[in-house]
């Protein structure tokens, strides 16, 4: 550790929207970050920024050249080494207190106890299309009563949704299930963004292709969400603020300037939502068959 480091020098900046007693009530916290690609690095260093303590972070994946266009981790001297690690030390940077807890394999059913034990939130941070491991994850993190935060980036926008312990879960939401993977991704998508913000300015359709998990990213959506995100882990942390659990979230789109708060009683089961994916099962099935 720096001998010029000081943790209440480092984060003195933030006291005046937290009082001195809340800086060190985030020091004493513990996220669970999977994922530390597109939004999942930004989040680590967006809360190792906010003053939190302590982590449990997980990927298995390397950084590549198609990762630079969103991943705060991406560059060319960290090309092929673990995110896990690039991101590790770039928090430490920040504050080299941190206790992290490195998870290099990723997170599976083998280990999602370990990964969970004493964190206060959990922040989503996995790829759009890892569905295994996203559905294993909200499932322990509801068991156990964790808040589970997914800011999703949609565009150049964010789409919120908290999954709070007692409140409606990540599966009674989305109804998952052991659907298909297309299928499981439409029900995400529509699931995440009701409102759906970000298709008006979708300007290639053919880039989004849900059955061969494929589509768009933008830096803006990664960091807007990294933002949002943290805010609501704060409010979570420090039980202040209005925190609203799903079925209630928000979209924010910053291209289109909009802010839309959504409401979906019983997710995917509400009525807009399953016309939503009437309309788009049979845009899959049209993909399928090359029409």
């Amino acid at each position: 550790m720096s001998a010029a480091f000081s943790y209440g020098a480092a984060f003195s900046r933030n006291i005046g929207w937290v009082t001195k007693d809340e800086q060190q009530i985030l020091r004493s916290k513990r996220i669970a970050i999977a994922g530390l690609g597109g939004v999942g690095g930004s989040h680590l260093l967006t809360l190792a920024r906010l003053g939190i303590g302590a982590f449990n972070i997980a990927d298995f994946d390397l950084f590549d050249i198609p990762n630079f266009n969103r991943q705060v981790g991406a560059t060319v001297s960290n090309s092929g080494k673990p995110k896990a690690d690039v991101l590790a030390a770039m928090a430490r940077d920040i504050n080299p207190e941190l206790d992290i807890k490195v998870f290099r394999k990723g997170v599976d059913p083998s280990n999602l106890a370990d990964f969970l034990s004493d964190v206060d939130v959990y922040v989503d941070g996995l790829d759009f299309f890892a569905f295994s491991a996203r559905q294993a994850t909200f499932a322990a993190c509801s068991n156990l009563r964790i808040p589970a935060i997914t800011a999703a980036p949609l565009g150049m926008g964010t789409a919120l949704l908290n999954f709070l312990p007692g409140k409606m879960s990540f599966e009674d939401y989305f109804l998952w299930a052991d659907r298909p993977d297309d299928e499981k991704a439409l029900r995400f998508l529509i699931g995440l963004a009701p409102a759906g913000l970000h298709r008006s300015y979708l300007v290639d359709p053919s880039t989004v292709n849900l059955s061969e998990h494929r589509g768009p990213s933008s830096i803006a959506g990664c960091q807007l969400c990294a933002g949002v995100a943290a805010t609501e882990t704060l409010k979570i942390l420090l039980s202040r603020g209005d925190v609203m659990a799903a079925p209630h979230g928000f979209q924010f789109d910053a291209y289109r300037n909009k802010f839309v708060r959504t409401w979906r009683p019983g997710g995917n089961r509400h009525p807009l939502q399953r016309i939503a994916l009437k309309i788009g099962m049979r845009q899959l099935e049209k993909i399928k068959a090359g029409t």
